[in-house]
Order: C-alpha cells, then structure tokens, then sequence
C-alpha cells in the first residue's frame, strides 16, 4: 500500500483520514471492531460524506494493534481506495496495485491475490465500491470462500449482498461531536468559533454530516455563524416549501454541497465542474492545462484552486513526486453532474486524454535519463488518470490509434515497474481495434511481445513479433522493424537457441546504431547479447559489453538497465574469486531492482547473493535466502526458468549449505527465508552487503586474469571455481526479463 498522505478532508475517499484528529466516534470504533471478530466480512454503509472510510481505517489499525495486544501476530492490513476505479475490469488489478503486489506470469490479478494471501491472517479494506457493486461482489465472494483466514471490511452507500455479510449502518455524528469537528474545522480555517446556540443549530441543520460540517466551516472566513445560518435557513426552507418536515439525509448533504457550490464563483463553479474529470488526484499543471481556457485562463486556475482548497471543497496532499489534489467522491460526483449539464464533458475528457497522453510520452523519453526513479514515482502515482485515458481512447470511436500508443508508450511502466499483466491487457485490448495509423499499431505489437516473453508466453509473443515484423517491412519502418528483430532474439535466448539469438541481437544492434536509436531498450539488447555470449563460453565477451552498457548508463544516469549489467559483472566476478566485489555489484543491482518493482531483477540478485554468501562461509544465511527467493520464483514464472544453466549454481551453493548444516538445519533456514515477504527479504540479503572481506567494485582490469576462490567453493558452472569457462549465463532471460 501507498504511504499516507497529508490532508484535512473528513470525508469518505480521502486517504489521509490516520492523520486527522479523531472527533467523536468511540462506540462506533468498538461496535464495529467487535463485529469484525464476529463477521468475516463487514459492511459499513451510509450516506455519501458521513465519515465510513475513516472510521474503517481506525478500525483496521485496531483491528492489528488487538492482535499484537492478544499476543498473536498482527494481521496483514491493506486499504484499496475504489473511488478513482471506473472500469469494473481494473479492479483486481487496483487491489494487487493497493497490496503492492508484484507478479511477472501469466496469472490473473485474482490468482495472485489468492496465492498471497492464502494461509494468512489478513484483513483488507475495500473503500468506496458502490459503483462497482458486482465486480467488488463476485471478487470477496471467491476470497472469502477460498481464504478460511481472511477478513473483509467494506465501505459504500449500499450492501454488497453476498450471504453472511454483517452490516453496519452508521449514523452522522452526535450534537457534542458534531460541534466539536465543526469548531475544530473552524480552528484550521483560522476563525475561533466558541460553543453556543447558532454553532449548535448549524450542526443540527446539517444533521452531523462530516462532509457537510467540513464545507460549512469552510465558509467561516467569509460568513458569521449567525450569517451561516441564516443562509442555511433560506436554502432548505427553499427546498422544503417552507414546510417543518427534515429533508431526507442524502438530500441534506447534496443540499449543503449544492448550497456551497451556489456560494461559489462562477469561476471557482467552472473549474469545479472541470475537476471531476481528474480520476484519483491530480497536479497543478495538470489542472491548469485541462480545466483551462473557454472561460478560465490558465494564469487563472492556482488562484480559483486555492479558493476551492480554503472552501475544502478540493484537498491537498503530499506525495513522491510532489503536492497532488483530489476532489472527495461526493463532491467531484456533484461537479460531474455540473459539467455533464453544460455539455463541456466530452470536450473535458479530451483534453484529460491528451494531457496524460503528454505525460506518457514524455516520461517513456526520460526514462533513458538521470530522472528515471522519478518517472517510475510518477507513473505510479498517475496510474488512476492513465488507466482513465486508456479507458476513453479504447471506448471512444477513431480513437483506436492513441490507445495503441499510449499501452505502447508505458512499456517501461508494464516491464520495468512490475505490471505486466495489466499492461498485457491494455495492449491486447487496444490491438482489437483497427487502425489506420500503422505506427501505433506496430508499436503496441513489439510492446506485447516483449511483455508476453517476460511472461514466459512464448507462443503469443512471436505472433505478435512476426506480426510487427512484417508489417513493418511492408511498410518500411526501420524503427519498428529494429524492435521486432531485438524482441525475437530475446525470445531465442529464451528458449535456448543461443546461435539463433546472438545472430538477431547482433543484427538488432546494426539496426539501432543505424538509425541513431539509444535508449534502456537498446542497452538491454547489448546486455542479452552478453548474456547469449556467456552461455556460449565467452565470459570476457560478456564481461566487455557489460562494462560498456555500465559505461552508457552511468553517463546517462540510467539504472534500470545497469541493473542487469551489474548482475552480469557480478556473475563475472564471483566465477574470477572475488566474492566481496560480487557483493557490492548485487547490493547495487538490488538496490536498483527493487525500487523499481523488478521482481526478477530482485530474486535473481538474492540467488546469486546466497551463493556469494556460501562463498563467504555463512551458510546460515545462504540457505535462508534461498528460501527467500524460493518464495519469490511463484510470482516470476517457473523457478530458475526450468534451466539446468541455472539451476546447477543453485543446487551447488544448496549442496555447500547442507553439507555444512545438515538437512534439518537446512530446511529450518530454507523455512525462514519463505516467511519473508519481498521487503523483508530484500532488506535482509541488502543487510550482509558489508559482509565478508570488503572489496571495491572490480574492473575489467581486474577480471582479465581469473582469480582463485576458496578452496572447496562450489563453481556455477559445476565444476571448481576459478575456471573462465561457464556452463550457464548468470540470466536465461537476461536484461529483457525486467519488470
């Protein structure tokens, strides 16, 4: 799960709601924890605004803080925020996304949700799903019934209706709770509101709605609440005919949300309705360029903001790449409506869909760039607004050809950042459509190959490179014609036809350099290449080309493909007897693998550095990461890709591990290392990068002689270490299995 962020909303959808003051709520927070041990899954419903994703999230920490209290392990707890969710089919991909999940196969998001957390104790948050009702259903029905251990604590304005689900209606606030958010409220807006009978008639008006309350506050700055009342008076009196009868709840939150859209300008009115094309949250150029214009400047739109931020109509929060905003479900819904009216919705979406198309485009051009890490941050927290691009250009009619572009232009976002599987949906969605725009096309088809060989889905892959090469022949597009041919040879080193892969990589390279084209494409095609010559015995080859990709990437300020040539030079260096110097290129590549979600870069890493640490005379620790990344091998494909290239290192250090351990102290640390989950696990094999003798980087210099490992120590290739020749490449799949 994404980290909290800060902000001051009250209401339902905003993530934040761990770092608000807690008002009131003490019997509920103990009602509906008690439930929760009583219920395997618990719906909290209500009106719009009336405080259930907070109280959910307080719930929720309870709920774990009670399990270490009772002396037993806490429950795994994650949040899923479904507000920003529009097309029922993302949804699991939202909850994989909100666990942090990571899987490079060709499973569904809901089979690997079903393998992470079958046999734990864990509780998840589904918040905010009314208008996913059936998909939401038909997902917690399957978990539930498959996972005895897991509980589900859902929010939304409606009942998701599956058999044995506990409801938990909650009701607005108290008077006393009511008037102490709404002083509170007033207290953050810089107004000192004391207790007395126009602030209690306020709170009574509003029926002790947060949502509500928050807005009202929101205009303290302006109105007295004496005035506040007066205008609250004629509004609903407006509404009920002048009659005594209470308006119905909902009625009366729409009421004050509409009342404080009446107070607003007619420009803060425009951009609120233009907002609420924004899925999640949005940044301040991104709001300039697509609300901005017809009726309000650009220039214009940071004033208005603030305006709507001091009103709490919009709130404010912090994330990786900088402050972001977000419109609370209730009230963006409002604006949606708002826009539909003036028939500007279309227009809208448009230019929602061409701002993030930019931003596609120009993150895919500094992924090759010192910002990299960056990109990767933002691509993240842009997710919800792409997968809503995606969605209109895929929906909409002659807009086929930006689909394919855009599922094309995110390959680093699908290969790189660990989403294969959503990113293989998106291409194969937006290849269905036809096309006149060859380009896009052709792009989409190498993209989907590459993802499909990462995937270890070989046939579809060279479908769709044979495909892309021979549209692009006939159309004479050299770029993409370069792509298919690299692609192709990565799919040989795949599958072991090492000739056939070094002759298209080779090619592949010509290719590029003819073009001019230098990029984490072409540097990991380079990588492959040395992975092909490694396999056929050239290790100073392999050596060479690597140093040069480092070379490349360290100029440009590029890691992800570093990464993978790191992971080659440490290959190198172990097999010349210098472990210490194999530690500190794996620490590196780690370091790089992980803060990228490149889950094979990852386990590759924790495999190679428990050989090092074998090496190193710590078989302890060798065999518990082992069982580290014995545990990660589901999530990547087959283990050690059923290659005896790579299994002979593995069985050679679990064979060291043993015989100084014996098979029962073995298997104990193989079983410690499976607990692991993936932080751990990285933060451990990370942990022992100081270990052994220190060592500096090696140099090729270094690597020209072979060096001499201890003796006994077990060689990857089978044999004793110190030979030059390896049986095995360091990776099968090589620079290309990122992601």
């Amino acid at each position: 799960m994404r980290g909290p962020h800060s902000a001051g909303a009250w209401a339902d959808g905003d993530p934040s709601l761990e770092l608000t003051a807690f008002v009131g709520r003490s019997a509920e927070l103990a009602e509906l924890t008690a439930a929760l041990g009583q219920a395997r899954l618990v719906t909290v419903t209500g009106a719009g605004g009336v405080g259930k994703s907070r109280l959910a999230v307080r719930v929720a920490a309870r709920w774990s803080s009670g399990d270490r209290a009772r002396g037993v392990p806490a429950a795994d707890r994650g949040r899923v925020e479904l507000e920003p969710v529009r097309d029922p089919h993302v949804l699991e991909y939202a909850v994989v996304e909100a666990l942090g999940l990571t899987d490079h196969t060709t499973r569904l998001p809901r089979e690997t949700l079903l393998a992470h957390l079958v046999g734990r104790r864990a509780l998840l948050v589904l918040d905010g799903f009314e208008h996913l009702v059936p998909a939401c259903a038909d997902l917690v029905a399957e978990l539930l019934r498959k996972l005895p251990e897991l509980r589900v604590l859902a929010t939304g304005r409606r009942p998701l209706g599956l058999a044995g689900e506990r409801l938990y209606p909650l009701a607005p606030l108290g008077e006393d709770d009511a008037v102490e958010l709404f002083t509170d409220r007033a207290r953050a807006q810089g107004v000192a509101v004391a207790d007395g009978a126009e602030v209690r008639e306020v709170c009574r008006r509003l029926e002790g709605i947060p949502l509500a309350l928050e807005l009202a506050a929101g205009r303290l700055r302006a109105l007295s609440p004496a005035q506040l009342l007066q205008r609250l008076d004629d509004r609903f009196r407006l509404l009920t005919g002048g009659g005594r009868d209470a308006l119905p709840r909902h009625q009366t939150l729409r009421t004050a949300i509409g009342w404080s859209h009446e107070l607003c300008t007619p420009a803060e009115r425009l951009l609120w309705a233009r907002l609420s094309v924004f899925a999640g949250t949005f940044d301040l150029e991104a709001a300039e360029y697509v609300c901005g214009g017809e009726g309000l400047s650009a220039d214009d739109v940071l004033d208005v903001l603030s305006q709507l931020l001091a009103q709490s109509v919009v709130s404010r929060e912090e994330a990786a790449p900088g402050p972001r905003y977000r419109m609370l479900d209730t009230v963006r819904a409002y604006g949606a409506d708002w826009l539909e009216a003036t028939g500007d919705a279309d227009r809208l979406r448009r230019r929602h869909r061409d701002w993030y198309l930019g931003l596609a485009t120009w993150c895919e051009l500094e992924w090759f760039s010192p910002r990299q890490r960056e990109v990767a941050a933002r691509v993240d927290t842009e997710l919800p607004n792409l997968r809503t691009a995606l969605e209109f250009c895929l929906t909409e009619a002659d807009e086929a050809h930006l689909g394919q572009h855009l599922a094309g232009s995110l390959w680093f976002c699908w290969v790189g950042c660990g989403r294969l599987s959503e990113g293989r949906r998106w291409l194969e969605r937006s290849l269905e459509l036809d096309s006149e725009y060859e380009q896009s096309r052709l792009k989409a088809l190498w993209v989907l190959g590459y993802v499909a060989i990462l995937q270890g889905d070989t046939v579809p892959a060279l479908k769709a490179l044979r495909a892309c090469r021979d549209q692009a022949e006939g159309s004479a597009d050299r770029t993409a014609a370069a792509y298919a041919e690299h692609r192709t040879g990565c799919l040989a080193l795949v599958t072991d036809d090492m000739a056939r892969a070094e002759t298209l990589l080779r090619s592949a390279l010509d290719r590029y350099r003819e073009i001019g084209e230098l990029n984490s494409n072409v540097l990991m095609n380079q990588v492959e290449l040395a992975m092909a010559r490694a396999f056929q015995g050239d290790l100073p080859g392999a050596v060479r080309l690597c140093e040069d990709v480092r070379r490349v990437c360290e100029d440009h300020g590029e890691r992800w493909a570093r990464s993978y040539a790191l992971y080659v030079l440490a290959y190198a260096a172990w097999l010349d007897g210098d472990p210490a110097g194999a530690r500190v290129l794996l620490s590196d590549c780690l370091d790089s693998a992980h803060a990228f979600r490149d889950l094979l870069g990852c386990v590759l890493s924790i495999e190679l550095l428990a050989l090092v640490t074998v090496t190193q005379g710590d078989p302890v620790e060798a065999a518990v990461l082992q069982g580290a990344a014995g545990r990660l091998w589901p999530s990547v494909g087959l283990p050690l890709f059923g290659s005896a290239h790579y299994n002979a290192p593995h069985e050679r250090c679990e064979a060291a591990a043993r015989q100084a351990l014996g098979d029962a102290r073995y298997a104990q640390c193989v079983r410690e290392g499976a607990g692991l989950d993936r932080e751990a696990a990285v933060a451990r094999a990370l942990r022992l990068r100081e270990a052994g003798a220190p060592g500096a980087v090696p140099s090729p210099a270094r690597r020209g002689e072979p060096r001499t490992a201890p003796r006994g120590t077990p060689s990857p290739d089978g044999g004793e270490a110190g030979k030059r020749e390896p049986a095995a490449s360091p990776t099968r799949k090589g620079g290309e299995t990122a992601g």
